[in-house]
């Protein structure tokens, strides 16, 4: 078998041919070599691939200043807080973009290795550990127009005069995907004139050219100064449109699966404890390539076409779509899992289920957000017209009507989460369902875009006295939030990679057979009544084995013989039963 560094020369030949990568080498390998000397400790404790995530982990996702309180950086805030209400039931925490920024709440950095002097210092990073794991971005198709990189790039500096895109704005793109409606070109003044540079995201956001290698190799050096700051998994942003060529769609390009697995390899050989997990925001099929053999890609990706599958499945009382489609869900190795999740910074994107719900399907997730006060986002097609892109709402007011309170409102939301922790992958919650958030319609209001709509920040004083509260809504969500956490983490069927079966029992009830990767562990049966009515199901016997039965989350027992078993299910009921 290759060695990691075998494999990385072999990829840069494809990306660059055999010239260019063999004078590229040396100063790739000097670069890990330098990483591997500072820390031999990264090498020294390599933990078998499916031993780096098991069922005691969960991810809780929030902004480096979610948590304002007066006098204090927010990170050091934040650091001092989230450890002691979270753990040991989430025990991961992924910082969104906590570098100097320009533009989309972080999501365009100036300086990929500086932390953002009103949010703190590295020192207050390191503060999270070693009560929690850092998971951080690499936001690295683009960069701010405000970063030294651009500005050099218009002097006309070397290296960067060549670190970015520029295209005659004649060309014909009309092939390039789109996920915005904004213009792909942006005109800029340089030193040597106009340029009209590559812009995916925005005006704000420069795509950097990788057909450079320069490009390549400053990347590199970023990931591993992330590694050295105490990232175990690296969120690669945006990554599919990384790679671009004119007459191609200029997303899922060869050389851009070429560069994760290179990347890959780079941590395999320096940091092999380190994870990458990629975002692409993409039908399934295309999502779910970016594993690639199992063992060359990203060990984890996330599963985007889960967030609008569940609000449909509640949306319609009616978990058949859902378990039609969870039945097909397989990664390609052990070393590799699904990152599951419900809501994030982003809003509910629709491309991931297209092929999946029908267009009259999703029109109607588009209606029900609308009607809950939620916005819509679009993408620009290349005919000239656009599609929806993503639906942009809190997720408890995706699923529960905000002008029409419910007392089934908390249940039904605890009940969408319960399918995504039953579910084989690593659970990840979004900090506003974390704390059961709702639409903030001052925050589109004054920052003038949809998203912000789920992007509020707390302040501390009024948050920690909705949290103390017991009747708050905040506390009961969190409370339910905590014990589902708590009681999946005692059970090794929810491991992240143990084999799952989808049972087809009633179309009201999602219904999932989680079996540990030990077989010595007890297996474990999910039953979520996904309707806001009683349900009664019929179980087979052997599903679990005859013998005692008890109901995890309740501790209720029951004595189980013959062929079959009655289980009733409350509305929204949630049901974990092992033996």
């Amino acid at each position: 078998m290759p060695t990691p560094r075998e494999r990385m020369q072999a990829r840069l030949r494809f990306i660059y041919g055999e010239e260019t990568a063999r004078a590229l080498w040396p100063r790739v390998a000097a670069l890990l070599d330098a990483y591997r000397t500072r820390h031999p400790e990264w090498r020294a404790a390599v933990v078998p691939p499916e031993e780096r995530l098991t069922e005691r982990d969960a991810l809780v996702i929030t902004y480096a200043d979610q948590i304002q309180r007066e006098g204090e950086p927010p990170l050091r805030t934040l650091a001092h807080l989230l450890p002691d209400l979270v753990t040991p039931d989430i025990n991961w925490v992924h910082l969104l973009p906590f570098y100097p920024y320009s533009s989309d709440d972080g999501f365009s950095v100036i300086d990929y290795k500086a932390v953002n002097p009103e949010f703190g210092t590295w020192d207050d990073v390191a503060r999270f550990r070693p009560r929690m794991r850092l998971m951080f971005d690499a936001v690295i198709n683009h960069i701010s127009s405000q970063s030294a990189w651009f500005q050099a790039f218009l002097r006309g500096e070397p290296p960067y005069r060549d670190f970015f895109i520029v295209v005659d704005p004649n060309t014909d793109l009309s092939q390039v995907v789109r996920p915005r409606t904004t213009p792909l070109l942006t005109p800029f003044e340089t030193a040597e004139g106009v340029k009209y540079v590559w812009t995916t995201f925005s005006a704000d956001q420069i795509d950097l050219n990788y057909a450079n290698p320069d490009v390549l190799l400053a990347v590199l050096d970023v990931l591993l100064f992330y590694v050295e700051q105490g990232a175990e998994l690296i969120r690669l942003d945006a990554i599919a449109f990384l790679w671009k060529e004119i007459g191609t769609p200029c997303i899922h390009h060869p050389k851009t699966h070429a560069i994760v697995k290179l990347f890959r390899d780079v941590l395999d050989d320096v940091a092999p404890n380190v994870m990458l997990i990629t975002e692409t925001n993409v039908p399934h099929a295309e999502n779910i390539s970016y594993f690639g053999n199992g063992y060359d890609e990203a060990q984890l990706v996330y599963n985007f076409a889960l967030p609008p599958l569940v609000l449909h499945t509640f949306a319609t009382a009616s978990a058949a779509q859902l378990s039609a489609w969870a039945a097909t869900l397989h990664t390609p190795s052990p070393a590799t899992t699904f990152f599951n999740f419900l809501a994030s910074h982003d809003g509910i994107g629709v491309r991931p289920v297209e092929g999946i719900l029908s267009a009259e399907e999703i029109e109607a997730l588009v209606a029900r957000t609308l009607a809950h006060g939620g916005r819509v986002s679009y993408r620009a097609l290349p005919d000239g017209g656009q599609s929806t892109y993503e639906l942009n709402i809190t997720y408890f007011d995706a699923l529960n009507d905000p002008a029409n309170p419910s007392p089934l409102d908390v249940p039904r939301f605890l009940a969408a989460h319960a399918i995504m922790f039953a579910l084989a992958g690593m659970p990840a919650v979004y900090v506003h369902s974390l704390f059961g958030s709702r639409n903030c319609q001052c925050c589109v209001e004054e920052r003038g875009y949809n998203r912000a709509i789920n992007r509020e920040k707390f302040a501390y004083e009024p948050f920690m006295r909705e949290l103390n509260d017991p009747q708050s809504l905040r506390r009961r969500v969190f409370d339910g939030m905590r014990h589902l956490l708590a009681v999946r983490r005692t059970l090794p069927a929810f491991h992240p990679t143990a084999a799952q079966e989808v049972l087809t029992l009633d179309d009201a009830v999602f219904a999932l057979v989680r079996r540990p990767v030990h077989v010595e562990a007890a297996p474990v049966l999910a039953l979520i009544n996904v309707t806001p009515t009683p349900r009664r199901v019929v179980v087979p016997v052997d599903v679990l084995g005859a013998g005692v039965w008890r109901e995890t989350l309740a501790g209720v027992r029951l004595h189980v013989d013959g062929t079959s078993q009655t289980v009733e299910l409350p509305p929204y009921a949630v049901q974990w039963w092992t033996v």
